[in-house]
């Protein structure tokens, strides 16, 4: 069981204790904290495909934890040749969703980490590695927090876009971590949050993480961006991402490229914060990013209920594109690319200090 203490106020989404994971059941936020207990790669591969673990990187350590259990299973069934049988369990995870590039990112740094492993008992290297992923993913989120602050020299107002705040991290947040180093400034005014269709993890987990920090956060209706931009008050838009292409396109939750646009339109700043293991050079361009398509009843049904005409079809893409032409920076932990093109992405992974490949 976890700690009363970090069921009452969860600072994190995923959380390794007691040689089990649990993840942050983020379908019943904000209203009821609940903690799912994994005890199987497969379990894992099933709350991030129904949501229960989501954004990016948090996906990311997720599967480097459900790694380790996979593994642990395997060696209790199949000593001799457990890492054989664990490409099963790789090949579920990878399947469990199809945009976010940390999920692969992650599977691909566990597989090469467990073909160096010549121990009898390798549990406790593969825990280490997948801690490793999980405070790195951390640091880095904290660093690029403070190299998106520094770009925000004026208090203003920013508008943000679904959830990517310490939920959909290791801890801290990407787009919301620049949020709270820049708040620790007082560069921010009040952060806008979309309220993100069809799951709503605008009011529900990023209004609820910054209320939770004590910054003045304001739900809005995806559709008033425009209208608000209009008004003057907004320096910035600053989101997360799932997939950044070779060429510096950002694959983001749907409804993310119309908010580039907008903010072109109105001289307002365009930022995206994500760490280095969010960009994918073998991906040259956005069109080639595999958008994941949902179920229609999560666009055609509200809380359960069904708000549109029996017979109807619709559209549920996750995602949506935004070309680099529209991106004023990118930000990692790495540093910060103004108007990002292939030729500054490459460079900035040649300066790396490690190899994120």
């Amino acid at each position: 069981m976890l700690p009363t203490s970090l069921i009452a106020h969860p600072d994190h989404a995923v959380v390794w204790h007691d040689n089990q994971l649990y993840l942050l059941d983020q379908r019943e936020l904000p209203h009821t904290i609940t903690f799912i207990m994994c005890n199987s790669g497969a379990a894992v591969a099933t709350a991030i495909r129904d949501m229960v673990v989501r954004g990016a990187p948090a996906i990311g350590v997720a599967v480097a934890y459900a790694v380790v259990l996979a593994a642990r299973e395997r060696l209790l069934n199949t000593t001799n040749d457990w890492r054989e049988h664990l490409n099963e369990d790789f090949a579920l995870l990878a399947a469990a969703r199809p945009t976010a590039v940390n999920l692969f990112w992650a599977l691909k740094r566990m597989r090469e980490f467990i073909a160096t492993l010549d121990h009898v008992d390798p549990l406790p290297a593969l825990l280490a590695e997948a801690q490793r992923i999980h405070a790195e993913d951390i640091a880095a989120n904290q660093t690029l927090g403070a190299l998106g602050a520094a770009l925000i020299d004026t208090p203003t107002a920013i508008i943000t876009h679904c959830n990517a705040g310490a939920l959909a991290t290791g801890g801290y947040g990407t787009a919301l971590g620049v949020v709270r180093s820049a708040f620790a400034a007082g560069n921010i005014r009040c952060v806008y949050a979309d309220e993100t269709r069809p799951w709503l993890q605008g009011s529900r987990l990023t209004a609820w993480e910054l209320h939770e920090s004590g910054i003045p956060v304001t739900v809005q209706a995806d559709v008033a961006a425009a209208s608000l931009m209009a008004r003057g008050d907004v320096g910035w838009v600053i989101v997360g991402a799932d997939r950044i292409a070779a060429n510096g396109d950002v694959c983001n939750k749907i409804g993310t490229y119309g908010l580039a646009i907008l903010a072109r339109h109105h001289g307002v700043k365009f930022m995206v914060a994500a760490p280095l293991s969010t960009v994918d050079l073998d991906t040259p361009n956005g069109a080639a990013i595999p958008i994941e398509e949902r179920a229609a009843d999560e666009v055609l049904c509200c809380g359960g209920q069904r708000v549109a005409p029996a017979g109807v079809a619709a559209r549920n893409p996750v995602f949506d594109v935004t070309p680099a032409a529209l991106v004023d920076y990118i930000v990692t932990e790495c540093g910060v690319i103004a108007q990002p093109d292939a030729a500054k992405l490459h460079a900035l992974y040649q300066t790396a200090p490690i190899a994120m490949d």
